[in-house]
């Protein structure tokens, strides 16, 4: 089994809980129009999901130039469209309380910060890999208090790549100053964080927080968790870490 000097994560529904605090907003801003225009909250709720989940699956290196709070008034405008409702001022609204209430909502999942630090007192060298932006992500990670937990912090937009890319997860090992099969990447997401970290040579850590099955094609995980608190007892770390 590989010997482990650094730790990669992922962000969002790794660290934390983002599906529920991303839904809990746009819950809110659904409720909130649904009394004001007499529509479906449920159906605008769906709608808005739709269009957020359709964005992330159809990512690509180009759009990383995009400024998120305009991708998120579209969102918002495509969605109430869809309900009925063509009003591209209460779009851009409903896109500003949306990141308010979800800066509210954000909260690490229970034993987070304890395995960081865990893992800092082991010696292991941390990293956090997000395909996030940079314009919602910094304030994210403020809020959530991990600025000074990582050595180093990639987010797509700052540096031009995505996962699965490897060339960004060897990216990663490179600052860290470790060899990539040295490293490991612990990610929710198999297509993103199993699959990227593999091709770059690294032991891999599936976070299956929604009890998915490894898909027939795709690699192995090299251990798979249900949740945060077991990772640190599936990571082989060296005994220099």
């Amino acid at each position: 089994m590989k010997e482990i000097d650094a730790v990669l994560f992922d962000l969002d529904d790794t660290l934390h809980d983002d599906t529920l605090t991303y839904r809990r907003a746009a819950e809110q801003v659904a409720r909130e129009v649904a009394g004001e225009r007499g529509v479906s909250a449920e159906a605008l709720l769906r709608s808005y999901v739709d269009q957020s989940d359709a964005f992330w699956v159809r990512l690509t290196p180009s759009s990383l130039g995009t400024p998120l709070a305009s991708l998120r008034e579209r969102m918002w405008n495509a969605a109430l469209v869809a309900e009925g409702i063509d009003d591209p001022a209460l779009a851009v609204r409903c896109a500003r309380d949306y990141n308010r209430y979800r800066a509210g909502f954000l909260e690490l999942w229970p034993g987070a910060i304890e395995l960081l630090d865990g893992l800092r007192r082991r010696g292991a060298k941390l990293a956090m890999i997000t395909n996030g932006f940079a314009e919602t992500h910094r304030e994210k990670i403020a809020i959530l208090k991990l600025e000074d937990a990582f050595d180093e912090i990639f987010i797509a937009d700052e540096v031009g790549m995505l996962k699965p890319d490897p060339r960004l997860f060897r990216l990663a090992a490179e600052r860290l100053g470790v060899a990539p099969e040295r490293c490991a990447m612990v990610g929710d997401r198999f297509e993103r964080d199993v699959r990227g970290g593999h091709a770059a040579g690294m032991f891999t850590v599936w976070m299956n927080v929604r009890d998915e099955r490894v898909p027939r094609e795709g690699p192995q995980p090299d251990a798979i968790v249900s949740n945060i608190r077991e990772v640190e007892g599936v990571l082989p770390l060296s005994r220099k870490a």
